[in-house]
């Protein structure tokens, strides 16, 4: 039945014949319904059929073919342009919050999704800002490596968010007694794990690469959550014997004891474009801001001695 058939947002841009971000205008504005199935945005067909009888009523020929589609997607002069912000850290809501403020010309908006398809996006030019906590375990450093395969071609800065430890959550009381990666040799555990792409889920299997550990010995390995918070809850629950992630998400979940064993860079990239130079410089200017600095400050776990740091330019 229709009722039971829902569409993804990229689904949603091919069968409208507009772009991705012209969808999540109208879920931003509200003319198309929509909810969150973990990361991902879902348009039940009832809804989108609802929308196109209102489109259709009002003028606004959205499913028409014969529509170019850079016409479809092109804003009007009083409409807002808007910056796509992927990642999942709150200092991203707090960034956000921070354009809106200042530079009112342009809507935020926010897409929740992992490191690794953050890059991607952006390659595909389908973000504006994105955020990247990915460690090459060869080179021991984070982001640029990937940074550099990913955006080959592009003209980038690169731009330090934050500071954060990682490491593992155990239950209180660790009775596995994991200390560090070494121990995840240990037969017989379970692993509360993060989805591909993810920084977390790139740090775990980094870690057992170089240690020469196969993911098959861990239980769970496969079964993946879409945020820290996830993670950490399984391990609270008794469901798995350890999971990795950030400090912040383990103080906010009772029964879990965070084991730090590495601080990562969680890094910005921008695209250095014409059409980007218009707020680029402003975004730099917020974050190098003590008004922004000073609104992480509280939030624990947070590193802020290299915030607003350019640390590569090309």
């Amino acid at each position: 039945m229709t009722t039971d058939i829902s569409y993804t947002t990229e689904e949603i841009s091919k069968l409208l014949k507009i772009s991705k971000l012209t969808v999540y205008d109208l879920i931003k504005k509200g003319e198309l319904s929509a909810y969150r199935v973990g990361k991902q945005m879902r348009v039940d067909a009832s809804d989108l059929e609802a929308y196109k009888i209102r489109a259709k009523g009002g003028k606004v020929y959205a499913s028409m073919p014969d529509i170019p589609v850079q016409q479809l997607a092109q804003p009007t002069l009083t409409s807002k342009k808007d910056i796509v912000i992927t990642g999942q850290d709150v200092s991203l809501d707090i960034l956000s919050k921070h354009i809106e403020r200042k530079l009112t010309s342009y809507r935020p908006l926010r897409s929740y999704v992992g490191s690794l398809d953050s890059l991607i996006s952006m390659y595909k030019g389908e973000s504006d800002i994105v955020s990247t906590h990915l460690l090459d375990g060869d080179t021991g450093q984070y982001n640029l490596p990937y940074i550099r395969r990913l955006l080959t071609g592009n003209s980038y800065v690169v731009i330090n968010l934050v500071s954060r430890m990682a490491g593992l959550y155990v239950p209180q009381g660790n009775p596995k007694q994991l200390q560090g990666w070494d121990d995840l040799k240990q037969p017989g555990l379970r692993v509360s794990n993060r989805e591909k792409g993810s920084g977390a889920r790139v740090l775990l299997d980094e870690q057992l690469r170089l240690r020469g550990i196969s993911p098959r010995i861990l239980s769970g390995y496969g079964q993946e959550e879409s945020n820290h918070m996830g993670v950490a809850g399984k391990v609270a629950s008794g469901e798995a014997d350890f999971g990795v992630g950030i400090e912040k998400a383990a103080s906010m979940v009772g029964g879990v004891t965070f084991i730090p064993l590495i601080q990562e860079r969680y890094d910005l990239v921008m695209l250095k474009k014409p059409e980007n130079a218009e707020w680029l410089e402003s975004v730099i200017a917020i974050l190098q801001s003590n008004v922004f600095q000073n609104e992480l400050r509280p939030i624990q776990g947070y590193d802020l001695s290299q915030t607003g740091q350019i640390l590569f330019e090309n």
